[in-house]
C-alpha cells in the first residue's frame, strides 16, 4: 500500500459544499482511503479546490466530430478516433463516460480493458449498439428491431455482450435526414420491452426522445433518462417528476451545429435552429421545477468533441438558471448516480476511486475552472498536468 495525502486543500463535500481537509489516496488500489497520518507521500494543495473527476453521461466515442459520417465502415479506423475521444475527454476532466450507441460493440471491449488493465482513460459505461426501428434515427450503426419479440432479443443480446445500459431511440432527431425530432419511432411496447430487460439484469435504460409525444412515451416505458428532451411541456415535466426520471439535455449538440452552417448540411442546421429556443426553454422550466439534470454532451456529433464539449455543456446548463452548485453536481454525482456507478465514482470518499480534478479556482465562483486545463488524477495516477 502506498498513501499519498493530498493537503491543506478545498475538497468538495456532496451537500456540504467545499470543506478544508486531507484526502488520502492509495496509489496501489486506486482508490480513496480513511485519512492517514503519516502517508508516503505528501502533496501541498493549499488554496486549490478538489471536485470528483468529472462524469459525461451522453458521448459515442466511435464518431468524429469532424462533420464526416465514418463510424461503421471500418472497425479499425473506429478504433483509432474512439481512442483518440477518450484521450481528448480525459484531458478535459472527465474520468467516466457513458457511450450511448457504439459500433462493433468496440465501447463494451474499451470499457472491459480499461478497466481491468487501469489504463489513464475514462471508464466507459457503454450501450453496445442503440436499438432503432427500421430505418429510424441511427440506423446507420444501431441495430434495426421491430417489434416487442426482436427488441427484448436485441436487448438480450447486447446485456450479453457486456452492455451496462441499454440505449433506446423513441424520436426522430436532427442529424438524419427525412426526419424530424418530434417524429414518434420505437412504441412504448417496443421501449418498455427492452427496458425491462435492463432492469432484470439491474442495469437502466435511457431513450434518444426529442418529441413531446415521445418523451412521454419513453417515460411511459419506463426509462431511467430521457436523452435531449428537447419539446417538454408541463404535464411531460410533471410525468419527470412523478417517476424520477432524469434528463441529460446534450445541449452542446445542437449549440455546435448552429456556431458551424457553412460546415454541415443545411438540413441539419435548420433543424438545430428551428428547436434551439424551445430547447433552452424546456430544460428551464424542468431545472427550475426540480427535474434531476444530468450532464451529457452527445459528443461525437458535428463539431462537437470531447475536449471543449464539457465546457460548453456546462456553461448552457448555468446559461438556463442552474446554479453554480447544480451544474457541478449534474457534472458528478448525479452522474454517478444515473450510470449505476455511485459505489465507485462521483464522490471523493473512502472506498471510491482516486478520480478526481486539482483546480486553481472555485468552480462555485467559476465553473470553466472545471473543464480548463484541470490536473486530472484518474485512479490515483496523475493523468495531466503536475503536482508541484
Amino acid at each position: 500500500m502506498t498513501i499519498v495525502n493530498y493537503v491543506g486543500g478545498n475538497v468538495y463535500v456532496t451537500n456540504e459544499g467545499f470543506m478544508s481537509q486531507t484526502v488520502s489516496v492509495d496509489t496501489e488500489s486506486g482508490q480513496v482511503v480513511e485519512t492517514v497520518r503519516e502517508a508516503d507521500q505528501t502533496v501541498d494543495v493549499q488554496g486549490k479546490y478538489l471536485v470528483p473527476g468529472l462524469i459525461n453521461a451522453h458521448t459515442h466515442i466511435v464518431m468524429a466530430a469532424d462533420g464526416r459520417e465514418r463510424a461503421g465502415q471500418d472497425v479499425t479506423l473506429d478504433t483509432l478516433v474512439a481512442l483518440q475521444n477518450l484521450q481528448d475527454a480525459i484531458a478535459s476532466g472527465v474520468t467516466t463516460i457513458r457511450d450511448a450507441g457504439s459500433t462493433d460493440n468496440i465501447d463494451l471491449k474499451l470499457a472491459s480493458k480499461i478497466r481491468q488493465q487501469r489504463l489513464q482513460l475514462p471508464d466507459i459505461i457503454g450501450s453496445g449498439a442503440a436499438l432503432t426501428m427500421t430505418g429510424g434515427h441511427g440506423s446507420k450503426i444501431g441495430m434495426e428491431v421491430d417489434g416487442v419479440d426482436e427488441v427484448r432479443k436485441a436487448a438480450r443480446w447486447n446485456l450479453k455482450h457486456g452492455a451496462q445500459t441499454i440505449k433506446l431511440m423513441a424520436t426522430g432527431g436532427v442529424s438524419l435526414d427525412g426526419e424530424q425530432p418530434t417524429d414518434e419511432q420505437l412504441s412504448v411496447e417496443e421501449l418498455t420491452a427492452a427496458v425491462l430487460e435492463a432492469h432484470h439484469k439491474g442495469k437502466p435504460a435511457m431513450a434518444h426522445a426529442q418529441g413531446t409525444q415521445g418523451i412521454k412515451n419513453a417515460i411511459l416505458a419506463g426509462v431511467d433518462s430521457v436523452e435531449h428532451a428537447v419539446y417538454l411541456d408541463d404535464e411531460t415535466i410533471q410525468m419527470l417528476l412523478d417517476t424520477n426520471t432524469a434528463i441529460v439535455p446534450t445541449m452542446a449538440a445542437p449549440w455546435q451545429m448552429l456556431q458551424h452552417k457553412d460546415d454541415i448540411p443545411a438540413y441539419m442546421y435548420d433543424k438545430a435552429s428551428a428547436l434551439w429556443e424551445a430547447h433552452q426553454q424546456s430544460i428551464r422550466d424542468a431545472a427550475a421545477a426540480g427535474v434531476n439534470v444530468v450532464m451529457g454532451t452527445d459528443a461525437g456529433t458535428s463539431y462537437n468533441d470531447f475536449k471543449s464539449g464539457p465546457g460548453v455543456e456546462i456553461r448552457l446548463l448555468a446559461s438556463v438558471g442552474m446554479t453554480p452548485e447544480q451544474v457541478l453536481l449534474a457534472s458528478t454525482v448525479r452522474g454517478a448516480e444515473l450510470l449505476g456507478v455511485a459505489d465507485r465514482v462521483g464522490e471523493l470518499a473512502p472506498g471510491k476511486d482516486a478520480d478526481m480534478l486539482i483546480l486553481d479556482r472555485n468552480p462555485l465562483e467559476d465553473l470553466a475552472v472545471l473543464t480548463d486545463a484541470p490536473r486530472v488524477i484518474k485512479r490515483g495516477q496523475v493523468v495531466t498536468g503536475s503536482l508541484n
